[in-house]
């Protein structure tokens, strides 16, 4: 069978000098920065001219007996490299990691551009603006007085709605649609996303159920992230807002009303319900429900599969159903268990 060609161009190779420059790390060895790294591999897979890393005393084992050409380390760690490796001191080695992978692999993070800013498929609006170096491929629809940044490349199927706003060198993926929204710079927003529909309003009653029109708009700011066949709907009468730098995982639901702060995470299948609030760095582990009209303070942590039906302090970690701090939570399961053991030998 032909060898794959790959997906990603690979620049380099690199000196360790270099890099230890772009990483803000310190090589041991001031001999070895002429020494050539040619990619970027796992501790187990990694050769003599690849560069790994390790955080995490899980994987001592397995940095003893890797084969890297040089280790990202902490200086806890810098006597634990094998004699093969040279080693680069940093304070966090995940973090140069990734960045090293960004200076090795810099498409990495966006589909092949391979059209020009506008192709015969594409269904571009006259009305439409678009910066210098926009990609709109085959079968994207772009509608009357949209705005797309410099150099935002939006993919095969996307929809981008009426008066819609996209900042520039952003990334928007296969069949994405988004309607009634304003979105900033470098913003990702993975395949199948939906952004801006209305949300889910009705007056209820015996006689059946009334439709409330939605008139807000969803704002998404610069560097956010949003995973594939995510939802974020607009605002019912204020605004659906998520701040600069956060990063949703895949099938999250935000519903209307709903502000996000900067730089939060949010891990696959949360469903955060109408009005809810959440401020800076707060990060909700996976499946984790937000009742409507519910704050959750900035630096909380919410444990994976959580129903949060109360407000929640700054800096807290919850967790359990309903969601309670971590603490009472554990000593709750505990007791259930010592109930449970107890009740079997009686």
């Amino acid at each position: 069978m032909q060898q794959h060609p790959g997906f990603f161009d690979r620049a380099g190779p690199f000196p360790l000098h270099h890099l230890a420059t772009e990483l803000g790390a310190e090589l041991r060895d001031q001999s070895a920065g002429s020494f050539l790294i040619h990619d970027i591999k796992s501790l187990v897979d990694a050769g003599s001219t690849h560069l790994t890393f390790c955080d995490n005393r899980k994987y001592l084992a397995g940095l003893a007996t890797t084969h890297a050409g040089a280790c990202l380390l902490p200086t806890e760690f810098a006597t634990q490299a094998p004699a093969t490796s040279f080693v680069l001191i940093t304070k966090a080695p995940q973090r140069a990691f990734a960045r090293a992978l960004d200076i090795f692999y810099s498409d990495a993070s966006r589909a092949k551009a391979g059209q020009p800013a506008r192709v015969a498929s594409a269904l571009v609006h006259p009305t439409a603006r678009l910066g210098q170096g926009v990609t709109i491929e085959p079968g994207a629809v772009v509608g009357p007085e949209a705005t797309i940044g410099d150099g935002t490349f939006v993919s095969s199927g996307a929809v981008i709605g009426f008066r819609v706003r996209i900042g520039r060198n952003g990334f928007i993926g296969p069949c994405v649609s988004i309607t009634h929204a304003l979105i900033g710079d470098r913003a990702i927003i993975h395949a199948g996303v939906r952004i801006g529909q209305d949300g889910f309003g009705f007056v209820m009653s015996a006689k059946g159920h009334a439709k409330v029109p939605q008139i807000g708009r969803a704002i998404i700011g610069d560097d956010v992230e949003i995973g594939g066949n995510s939802t974020v709907d607009r605002g019912a009468l204020a605004d659906t807002k998520i701040g600069d730098g956060t990063k949703i995982d895949n099938l999250v639901q935000v519903a209307h009303n709903v502000v996000i702060g900067k730089h939060c995470v949010i891990v696959s299948h949360c469903a955060i319900a109408g009005s809810a609030t959440l401020g800076d760095f707060v990060v909700l582990g996976g499946c984790v429900g937000i009742k409507d009209h519910v704050k959750v303070g900035s630096g909380a942590q919410v444990a994976a599969m959580s129903g949060v039906i109360q407000d929640i302090p700054p800096g807290a970690k919850y967790g359990g159903w309903p969601a309670r701090p971590v603490k009472e939570w554990a000593r709750e399961v505990a007791a259930l268990r010592r109930l449970a053991a107890r009740s079997k030998t009686e």
